[in-house]
């Protein structure tokens, strides 16, 4: 459910509410033609009002939801949305509206399944990253999709830096990773929301934009254990 809209009207939430509340004002309401210019829509009153009622019933189809949902815990299909949602990119606020539930609800899920946690902009790549219990692994398969700590992204793992492959590309300095820092190293490609015609992104297996990485293990997280959830990569 969601509203029609042109691309200069500006029909937000939050100025369609202004619209109402001005409209509704009891000493000096604004008149129709200023309501739509607010919403920068052509002036015609009964597009007004259609914009007006079609957002009341969302709103109150959205308020039924959430009291449908009120108090009643998360059945297994929507734990499986959750986590395919924040996997493919969606912070906890947009899936709460999309699902009807409260932020504190999805963020339970994702702490209670051990979903690695997306650390806000601006964040240090060169800080401790803790990634949660049950993404702890000392290994990676190929082809294996994980969480790459410090990218804050999903990730597949293309092959492990071994020092027979090493040794086996010319010109490659070869380099002891797990003498070093006690850990295997791994080349990972990206998964990112972003732009086809940014020139850092590159195409990988199904058209998913990203970039290619290279992460030692105990900057990756496992995702094995979402499988049980019935997550789809």
């Amino acid at each position: 459910m969601a509203l029609k809209r042109k691309d200069h009207e500006k029909l937000t939430d939050v100025n369609i509410l202004k619209v109402i509340s001005l409209l509704a004002r009891p000493d000096t309401p604004i008149t129709k033609k200023e309501a739509c210019e607010i919403l920068n829509i052509r002036y015609n009153t009964t597009r007004l009002q259609k914009i007006i009622d079609e957002f009341e019933e969302i709103r109150s189809y959205k308020t039924m939801r959430k009291n449908q949902n009120k108090g009643k815990g998360a059945t297994r299909a929507e734990i499986k949305e959750v986590l395919e949602l924040y996997l493919g990119g969606d912070n906890i606020s947009v899936i709460a509206k999309q699902m009807y539930r409260s932020n504190a609800f999805i963020k339970a899920i994702i702490d209670r399944v051990g979903m690695p946690e997306k650390l806000p902009q601006g964040f240090s790549r060169n800080q401790d990253i803790l990634l949660p219990e049950q993404c702890i692994a000392e290994s990676f398969e190929v082809g294996e999709r994980v969480w790459a700590a410090r990218e804050n992204a999903p990730a597949k793992v293309l092959r492990e830096h071994t020092l027979a492959y090493q040794e086996s590309m010319p010109g490659l300095h070869v380099f002891d990773y797990e003498e070093k820092y006690g850990a295997k190293g791994y080349q990972l490609y990206i998964y990112e929301n972003a732009p086809m015609t940014d020139e850092i992104y590159y195409v990988y297996g199904a058209g998913q934009p990203g970039h290619y990485s290279f992460a030692l293990a105990y900057d990756i997280g496992s995702l094995k254990h979402l499988e049980q959830y019935g997550v789809s990569f």
